[in-house]
């Protein structure tokens, strides 16, 4: 299945693009995404501990099943104050 990164911020550094599109196998879990992107882009391993992850526009957990067209994003966590 085929499914839609979206990087930001630190994690768009690291990658060095905004997006791309990643085949894995039917049933792959947002973890398992995760490390993928991590073998593919070794720099996103240090920041890939603090990202939040969406999963079509809802923050998703590491066990949430992923879907043929399902879009990710990456999103560092955002200071303030």
């Amino acid at each position: 299945m085929n499914v839609q990164i979206r990087y930001f911020a630190a994690a768009r550094e690291a990658v060095g693009r905004e997006h791309e599109t990643v085949q894995l196998a039917e049933g792959s879990t947002v973890a398992a995404l995760l490390e993928t992107l991590c073998e593919r882009h070794p720099d996103l391993r240090a920041p890939a501990a603090d990202l939040r992850v969406a999963l079509d526009e809802r923050f998703a957990r590491g066990e949430d099943a992923l879907h043929e067209g399902a879009v990710v994003a990456l999103i560092p966590p955002v200071g303030g104050g």
